[in-house]
């Protein structure tokens, strides 16, 4: 058993500890004391976790747990908290579970009725949603998109009429298409303008926060290769709410130029598009217009 006093006052449980994102003092007075008082560090990188450890004079044993394990490695974790250890649970960066490893463990850990306790820290997308200035009421985390084209764009789209911020995390080598994909899918003619907030390189030496127009964003990252390094945090304002009596004079205008030209149920597609008026209601208007036109 750990003979340090600082051990001997933690019971046994799992600690789920948020490490910095990128500035190593934005660590918390509570997550050092818990980590020098652990048996053991379970850990997404053993030498990332090290390194860690390291700055703050911390010698304790490390144990990896990543995707590719998580599974065995949590097992582990268990009988060690059945023997009467206290383990924390840290990933490379923020805080674990939050699209990173450590869901699965703390699930199978209170499955097994071991105790959970939860170290308020470092992340990235709280740390970006407070710099961003935004007045939306609610925010959805998103986490990371799909890396294929065609499930990422899915995934988007359904995403285009929820009433809230949206809050992604992309890599660089990811943000160009990801944002362009952004751009094209959540913004429709008829809509004022959306904002995103592209945040890069949060709490280290070349952090970067900047608000512009959605439709801009994509020329805003081709303009400098600079602005595309670094891990991002995307956040995209929600839908803006147009006055109901000029959306409807609006979509009204679209649908009739569309009848003149189309039958009904192309008229009705293009204008759902357009518009992003539900698809049902504008059929149900289309077909009164067609009629009043005979």
């Amino acid at each position: 058993m750990n003979q340090n006093p600082v051990a001997n006052s933690l019971a046994p449980a799992l600690y789920v500890v948020a490490t910095p994102i990128g500035n190593l003092g934005d660590i918390t007075l509570r997550a050092l004391e818990t980590l020098r008082g652990v048996d053991l560090v379970a850990c997404e990188d053993t030498r990332h976790a090290k390194h860690l450890l390291d700055q703050h004079g911390l010698r304790v044993p490390t144990l990896a747990l990543h995707q590719h394990n998580e599974n065995e490695a949590a097992e582990k974790l268990i009988r060690l908290l059945g023997e009467g250890k206290r383990v924390a649970l840290i990933s490379d960066a923020g805080t674990p579970g939050v699209s990173d490893p450590g869901a699965r463990t703390v699930a199978a850990v209170r499955a097994a009725g071991f105790r959970v306790v939860p170290l308020p820290g470092a992340n990235a997308a709280i740390t970006a949603l407070s710099a961003a200035g935004l007045l939306d009421e609610r925010f959805l985390f998103v986490g990371f998109l799909p890396a294929k084209v065609g499930a990422r764009q899915t995934a988007i789209t359904a995403l285009a009429t929820v009433d809230a911020a949206l809050v992604f995390y992309e890599a660089p080598h990811r943000v160009l298409e990801t944002v362009g994909d952004l751009a094209e899918l959540l913004q429709t003619p008829l809509q004022p303008q959306r904002e995103i907030i592209i945040a890069r390189e949060l709490t280290k030496l070349f952090e970067q926060i900047e608000r512009l127009p959605l439709a801009q964003a994509l020329a805003w990252l081709e303009a400098d290769t600079n602005h595309q390094r670094g891990e991002f945090v995307l956040i995209v304002s929600a839908p803006p709410v147009k006055n109901s009596s000029e959306l409807e004079v609006e979509t009204e205008r679209v649908l009739t130029a569309l009848l003149a030209e189309l039958p009904v149920k192309q008229a009705v597609k293009l204008a759902t598009e357009i518009t992003g008026q539900p698809k049902n209601a504008l059929y149900t208007r289309a077909l009164a217009l067609k009629a009043d036109s005979l």
